[in-house]
């Protein structure tokens, strides 16, 4: 059994799988737009979704992270989770940090903690809740 995270973005879903792409290495796995799906006459698409991100996998690491546009709702929100990033050492682990925190918040600076030797938290600027963290034995 596994469990793996599905976010959802308000129309920037394309700007986040470059982003990640960019700043975590995440290899893009699928993507499929809104258009690509078959029609439904049950569920009839709206035109302006069209090139909006239906669905798209991508591989972070050994973890996968689903993602889509959210064009179910007027809003998204990501209140009540983060996602939480283990890194390979300590200059990996903030460096990954101060990647997230680009056009986002700090929550918690990167720093040594009683359990770990580097930890922060960080809301990067998609408004997704990050925890960058690395082994206690780094």
């Amino acid at each position: 059994m596994e469990i793996q995270a599905y976010v959802f973005f308000d129309g920037s879903c394309e700007e986040a799988l470059s982003f990640y792409a960019d700043k975590l290495g995440a290899e893009l796995m699928l993507k499929m737009h809104y258009k690509d799906a078959p029609p439904d006459a049950n569920r009839p698409a709206d035109p302006k979704n069209d090139n909006m991100v239906m669905h798209a996998s991508v591989k972070i690491g050994s973890s996968i992270l689903m993602m889509s546009d959210n064009c179910m709702t007027d809003t998204v929100t990501h209140d009540g989770f983060k996602l939480s990033l283990t890194a390979n050492d300590l200059a990996h682990g903030e460096k990954l940090f101060n990647a997230l925190a680009e056009g986002g918040k700090v929550d918690m600076p990167w720093q040594a903690t009683f359990w770990s030797k580097g930890f922060g938290m960080v809301t990067d600027k998609f408004g997704i809740g990050w925890m960058v963290t690395i082994p206690d034995a780094s």
